[in-house]
């Protein structure tokens, strides 16, 4: 036996023996030491309540962004897919498999309710939020009767559920873009994030279809003051002025739809009132050739430092940025061109968005260079004021806009949510199936 064995075996029996004295203590102590607080992982979110989760949710690590196209014309078939994605997301978010039935077991000769590749995971703070398309209520661009209006929806087409402009500097790929579905599985761990994509695309056969997906990871915004700042693959902190969930009276001025826009345009969209609008960007950052710049002109593009993330015009991270200082030179510390500036409230009529970001990274083109770069989400309250006007802005002025290039883009109207105690629950309290059960976007079928 070695002298480090021979230490460790005496070690081990005066721990055993002390051990065995303090047992009394510790049982004693144990009843008055308070629980742990759950672990990221053990979190979970309701997935009932006034507004869906996964909007003001603190923004988790982890996103799966899945856009369907619905294949079907029959009005009942995409109203009892809606009523199933609501069941199956109440289930899910709670760590539950996304049927009744665990996925090892059910009937035998039948396919499992639930995939599996989640059911020794816990929760990890999954949020499943949908949305709904413009191309759900007047067809795709160019499209004619019958399939201009499928459903009977295009008198309830909110108004600001418009055509995105094309934006200078946008190279659009059709397949990575738009849909009649949208659903945003965020979590802490992927894996769960992506079999909850699974299983509600597996439960859309016949019905709907995958129209384009993202995987995201490493937030890119915080949605919450208790949420350090991240950092996008620039090497920056990104979102510090983000809206952050605790500014209630910001959070309702920018992202709720209130109820008097219900009616504009002579249109019946009072079934998003309290929702709100998704905009989603795939934005490929052209990475290789940002890294062979200058430190000097990184942070004179962005107008922040990129170690503290303080704006050039003094101070620290939260420091508001002075647009007005100069240097010695006369010229504005905070460029003319930087992202900071022209993306400010200031300079943008007071807008401010909700954004929940991340970055992707899908391998390599044919030259070799990473396709790399942010998948910018935001939560608005109406997207022709609160996007439209800003992005033109950015992508006419931003000095960022050369190392950047938009390839996919999204608009989705995001109705509120079912409200608490309205699912239908089984003998062992969980959210079940059935007819009547109520569901996400469920007034807009009224």
């Amino acid at each position: 036996m070695s002298r480090r064995a021979l230490l460790g075996l005496g070690g081990g029996l005066v721990v055993g023996a002390a051990a065995a004295g303090a047992a009394g203590a510790v049982a004693v102590d144990a009843a008055r030491t308070p629980d742990p607080a759950p672990s990221p992982a053990d979190r979970t979110y309701p997935f009932t309540g006034a507004h869906q989760a996964g909007i003001v949710t603190p923004a988790q690590d982890r996103l799966y962004l899945a856009a369907f196209d619905v294949t079907t014309t029959d009005r009942d078939a995409l109203v009892d897919l809606l009523r199933r994605w609501t069941v199956m997301a109440a289930r899910m978010t709670q760590g539950l498999p996304a049927g009744p039935f665990a996925p090892a077991s059910g009937p035998y000769d039948a396919p499992p309710d639930d995939t599996g590749e989640a059911a020794d995971l816990p929760a990890a703070g999954l949020t499943i939020t949908f949305g709904f398309g413009r191309s759900l209520f007047v067809g795709a661009p160019g499209a004619t009767a019958p399939d201009a209006d499928r459903f009977g929806l295009g008198g309830r087409l909110p108004a600001g559920l418009v055509e995105l402009p094309h934006f200078a500097g946008d190279d659009l790929d059709p397949a990575r873009s738009d849909g009649d579905l949208v659903v945003q599985a965020c979590a802490d761990d992927p894996q769960v994030a992506v079999h909850a994509v699974r299983n509600l695309s597996r439960a859309a056969f016949g019905t709907a279809r995958i129209r384009w997906t993202q995987l995201g990871y490493g937030r890119t915004s915080s949605t919450s003051t208790a949420q350090r700042t991240p950092r996008n693959l620039f090497g920056f902190k990104d979102g510090t002025a983000n809206l952050k969930a605790e500014e209630t009276a910001d959070v309702e001025t920018h992202v709720w739809v209130p109820a008097d826009a219900a009616t504009e345009g002579g249109t019946d969209a009072a079934w998003l009132t309290g929702g709100t609008y998704l905009v989603a960007r795939r934005i490929r950052m052209h990475v290789e050739t940002w890294d062979r710049s200058s430190l000097r002109e990184q942070e004179a593009l962005v107008g922040r430092t990129k170690g503290e993330g303080a704006p050039l015009s003094g101070g620290t991270e939260f420091t508001e940025p002075d647009l007005d200082a100069t240097g010695g030179d006369g010229k504005p510390l905070v460029a003319l061109d930087s992202h900071v500036r022209l993306a400010h409230p200031t300079q943008n009529d007071g807008v401010r968005m909700l954004r929940r970001g991340y970055n992707f990274t899908d391998g390599n083109d044919a030259l070799g260079r990473l396709d790399a770069g942010l998948l910018f989400l935001a939560f608005v309250v109406d997207p022709r004021t609160h996007f439209v006007p800003m992005q033109t802005r950015l992508s006419a002025q931003d000095g960022l806009m050369e190392y950047l290039v938009h390839t996919g883009s999204g608009l989705f109207a995001v109705p509120p949510g079912v409200p608490d105690g309205a699912l239908p629950t089984g003998s062992d309290g969980t959210p079940v199936l059935t007819d009547d059960a109520p569901f996400i976007g469920q007034a807009l079928f009224a």
